[in-house]
């Protein structure tokens, strides 16, 4: 993802995450709040790109990633002692706790294994947005006007996806994870998440060309 000037410098200026931890460890109270505001915006992002509509009508994103932050701020001594996961999916899992419950509560949603609750299902407009991502726009009328055809068949062709392959085009494409970070929301390894990175997109050409086959291809892998 491209970032501008302005981004690059304040980066720059910016202590980087595991320096702060040494800090927060230390007891630096303004390095613990550092920690926190420096991943404000991505909680955002995962909060908005998980919210269903329904409950966004009724709950402010905002409002989720107040609560989160309070939440971590009181678990994070806890954290810094262990420090058994990378900072940001630590502070992720907390904020998806927290949505998952208000999702729970709010929409009336079948209870869930833990397991389970690790995916929470995609609102249509995020799984426009991926198809969005995923499909490369034209520059002419005509070629934009095929994007616009090609994004609805993308975007009918995720649904179709299995859930755990899905899952990492969205952890990747939409809340613009690392690798390294979506193992570990996976609780897998560095290679399943390129595995299973590489394996969603192929099976979306052959759903997309209407072929049955890419749907069974790989049913039996578990990776």
């Amino acid at each position: 993802m491209r970032r501008d000037g302005a981004d690059v410098n304040a980066a720059a200026r910016t202590p980087d995450t595991e320096q702060l931890l040494e800090d927060a460890s230390r007891g630096d109270s303004q390095a613990r709040h550092a920690l926190l505001v420096r991943h404000r915006d991505r909680l955002l992002r995962m909060i908005s790109v998980r919210m269903d509509r329904r409950l966004s009508a009724r709950i402010d994103p905002a409002d989720v990633l107040q609560e989160a932050m309070a939440d971590a701020w009181r678990r994070l001594p806890e954290y810094l002692e262990k420090r058994p996961v990378a900072f940001y999916p630590w502070l992720r899992r907390i904020a998806w706790e927290r949505l998952a419950k208000l999702h729970r509560f709010h929409l009336e949603a079948k209870k869930r294994s833990v397991r389970r609750e690790m995916i929470l299902p995609l609102p249509s407009q995020s799984s426009a947005t991926l198809a969005d991502r995923l499909v490369s726009p034209g520059t002419s009328p005509s070629q934009k006007a095929e994007s616009r055809e090609n994004r609805e068949r993308v975007r009918a062709a995720l649904a179709e996806l299995p859930e755990r392959d899905r899952e990492v085009l969205v952890l990747l494409y939409l809340e613009r994870l690392s690798v390294a970070e979506a193992a570990a929301v996976l609780e897998v390894t560095d290679g399943a998440v390129k595995m299973r990175h590489v394996r969603a997109l192929k099976r979306l050409r052959p759903l997309l060309a209407g072929d049955e086959s890419g749907r069974d291809s790989n049913a039996g892998d578990d990776s």
